[in-house]
């Protein structure tokens, strides 16, 4: 993993041009997931849709009115609290390819949203383990699901596992896969990242230390809100905190928005 100065969002932004810049947005949703993926070549990836509609409200103060595209929209898992708000988002912005796991699920929210791809004629292309999105300079490798993860009847442990290589720097999306995932992408990947999303919203099923020891994540973003979980739980903050991650939460933080360039990065939260 390269190094890099984490500067505040001012000092980056007065230094580098708009073009060049690498933007990832951590949305808060509540108690779900969804990120926005700026790419400095000019395409836009949206990773999960959180539980309902406030992504919508939230996409449309970081897209330009004049711009109603999202070229990935890309979903880790059936769960409702990432796929929820995708059918809204869908309905009202053009999207170019929707790209899942391939895995159904019997829900409102799955029918819903399969309904609404339908009739907005939507490509749909399934991605799993070795798979890779390339734009330019920026790269998106999937590292799981296999044919094995596929298979369990855990649908967290489905997730499709993203690392976006772009600006000098390398960004894990987890999903919500837990410890088991975690074990089996150990050691067969090369999983070294400055920025890791936290898995599940912080659960103590999850981000155990080996997985973090080959990570190494220098920011680490947990999306989360009011919850009977017990997300996140001290013991992965605790984790996070001993592996020397500069943690950010949704729940506290609000949107955490990364702009980046050549390595360096700068982190802006909304409260």
């Amino acid at each position: 993993m390269i190094g890099f100065n984490i500067l505040t969002w001012n000092t980056i932004a007065a230094h580098i041009l708009d073009a060049d810049i690498l933007k990832l947005h951590f949305l808060d949703v509540g108690q779900g997931d969804s990120q926005l993926v700026k790419l400095p070549e000019g395409g836009t990836v949206l990773i999960d849709g959180g539980p309902d509609k406030e992504t919508s409200f939230r996409l449309d103060k970081i897209l330009p009115r004049t711009n109603r595209y999202i070229d990935l929209v890309v979903l880790t898992h059936t769960e409702k609290d990432h796929l929820g708000g995708l059918g809204d988002v869908i309905s009202r912005y053009r999207v170019g390819v929707f790209l899942w796991n391939g895995e159904d699920a019997e829900s409102e929210s799955w029918s819903e949203l399969t309904k609404i791809l339908s009739e907005r004629n939507v490509p749909t292309i399934r991605l799993g383990e070795g798979d890779k999105i390339t734009q330019g300079r920026s790269t998106v490798r999937i590292i799981s699901p296999d044919e094995e993860s596929l298979g369990s009847p855990n649908k967290n442990e489905q997730s499709l596992v993203l690392m976006l290589e772009s600006q000098e720097t390398r960004t894990l999306y987890t999903g919500d896969i837990g410890i088991e995932t975690e074990n089996k992408l150990v050691g067969q990947n090369d999983l070294d990242a400055d920025i890791l999303k936290v898995a599940h919203h912080g659960s103590k099923f999850s981000t155990s230390i080996g997985f973090l020891e080959e990570v190494s994540p220098a920011i680490a973003i947990i999306e989360v809100g009011g919850n009977n979980y017990g997300h996140p739980h001290p013991t992965t903050l605790q984790k996070l905190e001993m592996a020397g991650a500069s943690t950010y939460r949704t729940d506290m933080n609000g949107m955490v928005s990364l702009l980046i360039q050549n390595g360096r990065i700068g982190v802006r939260t909304e409260k």
